[in-house]
């Protein structure tokens, strides 16, 4: 059987979540790291957006294609 090891964000998440949070608080963390997740694809999609020139009417156009 394969052993696989965590990684260092799930270390660092079952560090965190050790810790006896309240729902508040759990709660602020979720939101906390889906804020950063999102913020990241929003780079990531502003930078290919860029690259490729792309412009809202660009998009319009594809979305009335289908």
């Amino acid at each position: 059987m394969e052993h696989n090891s965590l990684t260092n964000m799930q270390m660092e998440l079952l560090r965190l979540y050790s810790q006896n949070l309240s729902l508040d608080e759990l709660n602020d963390v979720k939101r906390i790291l889906a804020k950063y997740f999102a913020d990241k694809a929003m780079n990531e999609a502003d930078k290919i957006w860029k690259e490729k020139k792309y412009s809202d009417d660009y998009m319009d156009e594809l979305l009335k294609k289908k």
